[in-house]
């Protein structure tokens, strides 16, 4: 696979790196490349961390020779073949949008030179592509988000976000799957879980899983609580 640097990390981790570009094809091609060095050498590292252009893999120095490790990880490259099972199932979010639920509406609808009808139209007219987990169990970073509503990270961060809110910062989105510091814009807030521990699998998205996020009321927003 053309373009892939592999360097260290310190003397316990390996970074494969693809070229820096966000978008499906390049998503689908880190997708590919984890699988192919699960399958070659899944027995050889400690855990693997999956970025939007990257693969960091953390081994034990003791047990593993690093650059053994690597020759490894180049072989699985080799055998990289990207098909269109990259792309994961579509999956549709309820949104209650603006009012408490989604404070920030109002500001982006503003900066953005939009009504909040919008606003709401642009962001639930968009299928997003899930490209990472992060920050927080569950977190998925969601792009890309119309350019006319890409707005950048608030410039004072909340130091409480509500567990469900719906949010967008830097052309992404996401779900905060619980409470926590957060510094995106708020515009709405849904009563999907993207991370239970009681579920057999607690992670509700997956990497290259599609996204769409559908307006409810607040009636309806109740409803489902």
């Amino acid at each position: 696979m053309d373009g892939v640097r592999i360097a260290a990390a310190g003397d316990a981790a390996l970074v494969v790196e693809l070229p820096a570009s966000i978008d499906p094809g390049t998503s689908a091609r880190v997708i590919a490349t984890a699988s192919a060095v699960q399958a070659r050498c899944g027995g050889l590292f400690r855990d693997m961390v999956v970025g939007y252009c990257s693969l960091t893999l953390y081994f034990d120095p003791l047990g593993v020779d690093g650059t053994w490790l690597e020759e490894e990880i180049r072989q699985a490259i080799v055998e990289v073949r990207v098909t269109d099972s990259a792309e994961g199932p579509l999956l549709d979010v309820p949104v209650c949008y603006g009012g408490d639920l989604g404070p920030d509406l109002a500001d982006v609808a503003g900066g953005a030179g939009l009504t909040e009808q919008a606003v709401i139209a642009l962001h639930s007219g968009t299928i997003y592509r899930v490209y990472m987990l992060g920050f927080t169990p569950g977190f998925a970073y969601m792009a890309a988000v119309p350019p006319p509503i890409a707005l950048p990270r608030r410039a004072t961060p909340r130091q409480k976000v509500p567990a469900g809110s719906v949010a967008i910062a830097a052309g992404q989105t996401a779900i905060y799957p619980a409470e926590t510091p957060g510094g995106w814009h708020l515009i709405g807030r849904t009563r999907v879980q993207p991370f239970d521990l009681n579920r057999r699998n607690p992670f509700l998205f997956r990497l290259g899983d599609r996204i769409r996020f559908v307006p409810i009321d607040r009636a309806e927003y109740g409803a489902t609580a």
